[in-house]
């Protein structure tokens, strides 16, 4: 399947296509170039889940960020761009976040690629030329 998103303004719309056709997937890893939009995008979608808009931020020095839904679930967000062997990840306790049943959004899943379980929703975003966004998976 395969979301454009025209520009900031179209990004809301986006992400509430986008949290419609993932359906039952709660583990999300958003492959893409530094500055596609990984950041942005998850904000969106927290927004789109009633997640407090001054909550996220990037987790890039805390690895995870945990937020609350407006149903109270939690959502977790992971970035693991300076994540450089699995071992990092595990201290964490990755596997107790991706079994939990929430929603995981992760940037950098590549630095974590032989730790993600089968079942994980890869979602690839490119840049186009425009400057518009496609997200496939």
């Amino acid at each position: 399947m395969e979301i454009r998103i025209q520009n900031l303004e179209d990004i809301q719309r986006a992400a509430g296509e986008f949290l419609t056709a993932i359906g039952e997937s709660t583990l999300i890893a958003f492959y893409a170039p530094m500055g596609a939009g990984k950041t942005t995008f998850t904000t969106a979608l927290c927004k789109e889940l009633g997640v407090r808009e001054d909550a996220v931020s990037s987790p890039t020095f805390a690895i995870v960020n945990e937020y609350r839904s407006r149903t109270g679930e939690p959502v977790y967000h992971f970035d693991f761009y300076r994540i450089t062997k699995p071992s990092e990840a595990l201290d964490i306790g990755l596997y107790d976040y991706l079994d939990s049943g929430y929603l995981c959004f992760m940037e950098w899943p590549e630095n974590v690629e032989e730790l993600l379980p089968e079942e994980t929703l890869r979602v690839q975003i490119k840049v186009n030329p425009d400057g518009s966004r496609s997200l496939s998976f």
